[in-house]
């Protein structure tokens, strides 16, 4: 070999170890872009994931219906009601799915909506505000759009308020609150009774609380305030730092009792196992 074919070879040596350390470079940079990629990727997903468990903690469902074709005139209480009670409820770290002047597909989907977001760490709530009718043993929540002309009707065109507290029993929510604001007077009941009956008792299950705005089998008249007797002391009550939600809806029931000198006494049922605070600054 002579001495210019041994420098062609050293410089074919030299450039196929540069492409070498070039090619090595790059796949280092690209198998370290790759690894930053995959721990971002991961950190979105845990905050996806931690975010997604933090809101669905504490779940409501606000109804209120005020704009029944049937009536004689419209709840404006039921309205103002269901959008003051979501605020609080917001501030008290409620995701909370309000819907106004509900038909009973509107009804449905949002029960569906709230029962696909339930979990077992998932404290629940419920609130209605309208029109309620007894059917049997079981109360139920009226849409709007109902047509009722017999008992049979209720059933089918109402939402049974068991029916939605077995709901959350079977997807396993932690706790079940319920608040019914619905013992009026109202159009329906009058086509096939002489007087209007009420609500039923409505049945506890397990870790639950219920507050109705009467006792079973009676009617109360709307004030004439912005919102109802019932969610006027509720909201007075909500705001009250470090109260769980058993001593809330105590207080709202004695309040209203006092105040109405006996002529409207709400309802409390509690099978709670455990204290639900309603303001976390408190609690």
């Amino acid at each position: 070999m002579n001495v210019r074919q041994l420098d062609i070879s050293r410089r074919t040596i030299a450039v196929a170890a540069a492409l070498i350390g070039t090619v090595s470079l790059a796949i280092g940079a690209h198998a370290a872009l790759n690894m930053r990629s995959l721990d971002a990727a991961k950190a979105v997903s845990t905050d996806q994931v931690t975010g997604s468990l933090g809101q669905t903690s504490r779940l409501a469902l606000v109804i209120g219906n005020g704009h029944y074709p049937d009536a004689t005139a419209p709840l404006t209480q039921s309205i103002n009601d269901a959008r003051a009670l979501s605020s609080s409820l917001r501030k008290n770290g409620f995701d909370v799915d309000m819907v106004e002047d509900a038909s009973k597909d509107d009804m449905v989907r949002a029960v569906n909506r709230l029962k696909s977001r339930i979990r077992h760490d998932t404290v629940v709530m419920l609130f209605f505000g309208g029109y309620g009718v007894q059917a049997g043993r079981e109360s139920y929540m009226l849409p709007v759009d109902a047509v009722i002309w017999k008992e049979s009707d209720v059933r089918r065109q109402g939402v049974s308020i068991e029916g939605v507290l077995n709901m959350m029993k079977e997807q396993g929510a932690k706790a079940k609150l319920v608040v019914v604001d619905a013992s009026r007077r109202n159009p329906y009941e009058r086509r096939f009774r002489s007087y209007s009956h009420g609500l039923a008792p409505i049945g506890t299950p397990d870790n639950a609380l219920i507050l109705s705005s009467a006792s079973p089998g009676k009617v109360v008249d709307d004030g004439k305030g912005e919102h109802s007797t019932l969610v006027s002391e509720l909201l007075n009550n909500l705001n009250a730092q470090g109260s769980s939600a058993e001593s809330v809806f105590n207080k709202t029931r004695v309040a209203i009792s006092r105040a109405s000198e006996g002529d409207q006494v709400p309802t409390v049922s509690s099978s709670l196992l455990e204290d639900v605070q309603f303001n976390q600054a408190g609690g």
